[in-house]
């Protein structure tokens, strides 16, 4: 396994492989899901990988039972401590719970409720910050100086992303014949997983990310080939308000064929249409991939697609399309 200390470092398909055999017991082997109906509408063959009937509710427990359980008993013993606006809090967790060591937990001061009781619920301790990348980092530093905790990134580590490879590994395994996997980006682990795991055993398929136009840094940064930086965003998809970091930037363009943005409506549309056809509760930032084929028909019509439904966590108090 690549050290998570070299900024430009990746996994490779064996680390994924490694990271299937280490997390088998941990998370569930998701179903996939299809919908002749959204077929029609989008004029493709659809194929959802349902991550947001995973451990926690996100496909974020692959990478955070990969790390967790991949320390060595004393690093393990001092606990894990990261920064999360909710569902890679919520898989620390829950990792940190499987393997019986403490987890602390920094979340911005306006993450969801329901995420905040996520993280909560599996036992973490949670410390509220200001939403800002720089206090999210303060704050890790802080409970790493005064506990000893290891920081397991929510993207920037190779064995996170290798962790999150696993979920393209299956859905690979399962459907060998898909031309395209799309998978939603936000600080481009899951992306990145997805990419070095499909390049690896299907190279003929191509790879494509997702995110909204509101939030379009990874796209921007795809295209320039540098990191680009996201300024304040008003998208409802929280979970993809997040930056690249070089590591997966350089993953990015080296394994993704392109990535499609979306409208604020379209995600709603998605996540409407995902629960009224196919009765699947899914968190904006997982219908991303959905919305964007939706608005862009014309190039992905006739295609056998793998869509990455990464998290199913919204709060169904204030369902986003009530007011709409």
């Amino acid at each position: 396994m690549a050290s998570a200390g070299d900024a430009l470092a990746l996994p490779d398909l064996a680390a994924i492989r490694a990271a299937q055999r280490r997390i088998t017991a941990l998370v569930h082997r998701t179903p996939v899901l299809t919908s002749a109906s959204v077929d029609a509408d989008v004029g493709a063959s659809l194929h959802f990988k349902g991550e947001h009937l995973q451990k926690i509710g996100a496909f974020k427990a692959r990478g955070a039972c990969n790390a967790v359980f991949s320390l060595d008993d004393a690093e393990a013993a001092r606990g894990v401590v990261t920064h999360s606006s909710g569902n890679h809090g919520a898989a620390l967790a829950y990792a940190a719970a499987r393997r019986g060591i403490p987890a602390w937990v920094v979340m911005p001061e306006n993450a969801p409720a329901v995420k905040q009781a996520n993280v909560r619920r599996f036992g973490a301790q949670v410390r509220l910050c200001a939403p800002t990348v720089a206090a999210r980092e303060s704050a890790c530093a802080e409970v790493a100086r005064e506990c000893g905790a290891t920081l397991i990134h929510p993207f920037d580590d190779p064995r996170v992303i290798a962790g999150q490879g696993t979920a393209a590994l299956e859905l690979v395994e399962d459907l060998p014949e898909l031309d395209a996997v799309i998978a939603p980006c936000g600080g481009g682990g899951l992306l990145s997983g997805t990419a070095i795991a499909v390049r690896a055993v299907a190279p003929r398929m191509q790879v494509f990310g997702a995110e909204p136009a509101n939030a379009d840094d990874a796209a921007r940064s795809f295209a320039s080939g540098r990191v680009e930086t996201l300024a304040p965003t008003t998208t409802i998809a929280d979970g993809l308000r997040t930056t690249l970091s070089p590591r997966t930037l350089a993953a990015l363009r080296a394994g993704v064929e392109g990535i499609v943005t979306c409208s604020e409506d379209a995600i709603v549309a998605a996540m409407r249409m995902l629960f009224e056809r196919m009765k699947q509760v899914v968190e904006p930032s997982g219908a991303v991939p959905l919305a964007c084929l939706l608005e862009h028909r014309a190039r992905f019509a006739g295609l056998r697609i793998g869509v990455v439904l990464s998290g199913g966590n919204v709060g169904l108090d204030r369902l986003c399309w009530q007011h709409a």
